[in-house]
């Protein structure tokens, strides 16, 4: 064997043994990029190589949206606004039949995408609606089963970390069109969940909401506002070049801040725990991108990412074919690893095949954070699945065969969006973001 694959050996089979001992998986990424760095250049020059990825990995300002994004979603979880999100999901989810189900999708497509996490999602969504459901005569495990399903939309729709991370890894692809890109993928996601939700409640002849009067309606939607110009004034001033992700990431953290003091929710005693939160999951993401700087730095020294792509192109040159083993990749490995760290890991590997089979990088994102995405609401290790399950008091081996029927539209969602560019592409285009 080339050292090509000897490198590759020892890079991925380190890294697996050493996550499967249960080593966190930024120093399982390190230690493996090290030694496997060893087999194509002496100890000094790989102790160096590697130390400066770790380095340069996090020396970038785009960072800072990050960072920005973070601490925003943070205060936004701690400030009253879940409550208006909420009531303006009930009013759109209708008198259909399982309205709460309904509205437990909205909630989460709404909040999910404000505060930009799909756990913050499905643990604040989970802890307002599963009373009110169990109230309503609603299986438990149906209930869990919704929230889980629904709370991934909020890693789509923006703002999010996933496309800054996606952009630093293929090479500057547009932080802008890769947020105004997930908007119809997360939407188009929401309304399938919502269809099987609506079958599954009409079987079950669970109830339907009270009738809002025009009144109610108003005043909901008028107190809502506020929280939905987030998205509108950051989203809207990065497309619109009004300023740039890491200063919209900023206007985002002044706003939430201010949206929360008007609302009285936010005391001066939540402000230590708010901060500490950001710096440790700003903490773990930003060790994890070091790390997974120096694996990239490793991976591509070593020639890996070109005998793979001449791997796959030797099987077949056929485009939607290659696409489907990549689809089926991520939703593999989507099943064991957080979305994360699988972008930090794999976008270096599946990019430059994407690339030359002509995928727009924009739409190869919105593949990867959807593909992704679902690994969270899955057993093994879904993160999504465990808080979930957690919140609504419904063990997990119950609730899986309820979820099972909410993965046929969340891989159908992933299949349209992979095989139907324009849905990802339609929006960055009319705003002249991607040629």
């Amino acid at each position: 064997m080339d050292v090509t694959v000897w490198t590759g050996i020892v890079l991925f089979g380190l890294f697996f043994l050493f996550l499967f001992i249960g080593v966190p998986i930024s120093v399982s990424i390190a230690v493996a990029a090290f030694a496997a760095a060893l087999i194509v250049l002496p100890m000094t020059p790989s102790l160096l190589a590697i130390s400066q990825q770790l380095i340069t990995g996090v020396d970038s300002t785009v960072l800072l949206a990050l960072v920005f994004f973070m601490l925003a979603g943070s205060i936004m979880n701690n400030g009253g606004i879940a409550d208006r999100l909420i009531n303006l999901a009930k009013l759109f989810g209708g008198r259909m039949s399982g309205s709460l189900a309904h509205t437990n999708i909205i909630g989460n497509m709404l909040f999910g995408a404000i505060s930009g996490s799909a756990i913050a999602a499905a643990a604040t969504m989970g802890r307002i609606m599963h009373p009110q459901e169990k109230k309503e005569g609603y299986d438990p495990s149906y209930s869990a089963a919704v929230n889980i399903a629904s709370a991934p939309t909020g890693l789509i729709i923006p703002p999010s970390s996933t496309p800054i991370i996606f952009s630093l890894l293929s090479g500057g692809t547009s932080i802008g069109a890769l947020f105004i890109a997930g908007y119809l993928p997360g939407i188009l996601m929401a309304m399938l969940l919502m269809i099987v939700a609506y079958i599954m409640a009409k079987r079950a002849n669970y109830s339907v909401a009270k009738k809002t009067n025009s009144g109610e309606a108003l005043k909901v939607f008028l107190q809502s506002i506020p929280s939905l110009l987030l998205i509108i004034i950051v989203i809207g001033g990065i497309a619109g070049g009004v300023f740039t992700v890491t200063e919209g990431a900023a206007v985002a953290v002044f706003y939430a801040a201010i949206l929360s003091l008007v609302y009285r929710q936010l005391k001066l005693s939540d402000v230590p725990k708010i901060l500490k939160e950001t710096v440790i999951y700003s903490g773990i993401i930003l060790l994890l991108i070091g790390a997974s700087t120096a694996m990239s730095w490793v991976l591509s020294y070593a020639g890996i990412p070109q005998a793979i792509t001449g791997a796959l192109l030797s099987i077949t040159d056929n485009t939607s074919i290659l696409l489907l083993i990549m689809l089926l990749i991520l939703l593999v490995i989507g099943t064991f690893m957080d979305v994360a760290p699988a972008l930090l890991i794999f976008t270096p590997i599946l990019f430059p095949i994407a690339t030359q089979m002509g995928i727009n990088p924009v739409h190869f994102g919105m593949i990867m954070t959807m593909a992704l995405a679902i690994g969270v609401t899955t057993p093994p290790i879904g993160t999504v699945l465990f808080i979930g399950s957690s919140v609504s008091g419904v063990r997990i081996e119950k609730v899986i065969p309820k979820l099972v029927v909410f993965y046929i539209p969340l891989v159908v969602a992933l299949i349209l969006v992979a095989f139907v560019p324009q849905i990802s592409l339609f929006l960055p285009r009319l705003f002249g973001l991607v040629g």
